[in-house]
């Protein structure tokens, strides 16, 4: 009985038979398995028992192993297994804390550059604090009392100035009237209270005048910016 061809499946008779990959084979039906190309027993590239050309013939790789359930299976287990690693050393590095990474020279020498552009941006922050807090207090009276309209009243008096040794002046002077609230720091200085009357005022110098506080008949040094003339 003739065999069948391993392409058409057709018997294959003596006179066209080829015996090649365990299997006989028409003449006509041994051809490449891509490009089908007639091919010969010396032309021929075998590959899971199928005729190839050179041109065709399938490149050596993993992607078919890869690709199989079974390792597809694998791999997949695999990545649970390591999820899981993941997971079991995240939990005990969690009562450890970061220390590890903290202590290493790069961490170091990162923390050691944020400390230092915090220390300069609190010395900016507290030099501009200082310029507005050594503000003097406006010359024109006309326009401390605008700047006065916008902030809550009293909320805060102008900043004294330097006070001077204290100097008797004459008993003659004008009278003022305290516009703010002060309570005396040293035994030589009056303290006012809002609306006070004080008598013969007399300046010592810019910042400081000499008078007598007419509801407490304390005579003493205040404050120029803490009164008015009237």
């Amino acid at each position: 009985m003739n065999p069948p061809c391993g392409r058409c499946r057709k018997p294959v008779y003596p006179t066209e038979k080829i015996n090649c990959l365990d299997k006989y084979w028409h003449k006509g039906c041994f051809s490449c398995e891509v490009c089908k190309m007639a091919l010969s027993m010396t032309t021929y590239k075998g590959f899971e028992k199928r005729p190839y050309c050179t041109m065709h013939y399938p490149k050596t790789s993993f992607t078919v192993v890869t690709d199989t359930p079974e390792n597809q299976r694998l791999k997949q287990q695999s990545m649970l297994n390591s999820q899981a690693l993941y997971k079991e050393d995240f939990e005990k590095s969690k009562g450890k804390g970061f220390s590890l990474v903290v202590d290493t020279p790069e961490m170091q020498r990162l923390k050691k550059t944020q400390d230092q552009i915090s220390n300069i941006k609190y010395h900016e922050e507290f030099e501009k604090s200082k310029i507005r807090s050594d503000a003097p207090p406006p010359e024109n009276r006309q326009d401390y009392e605008e700047q006065q309209a916008y902030a809550e009243r009293y909320s805060q008096p102008p900043r004294q100035m330097m006070r001077p040794a204290a100097v008797a002046p004459p008993s003659a002077g004008r009278r003022y009237q305290a516009i703010y609230s002060y309570m005396a720091a040293e035994a030589d200085e009056v303290s006012l209270r809002e609306g006070d009357l004080i008598l013969d005022v007399e300046p010592i110098d810019e910042g400081w005048m000499f008078g007598c506080n007419q509801r407490t008949m304390q005579r003493g040094m205040l404050p120029a910016n803490y009164v008015r003339p009237v």
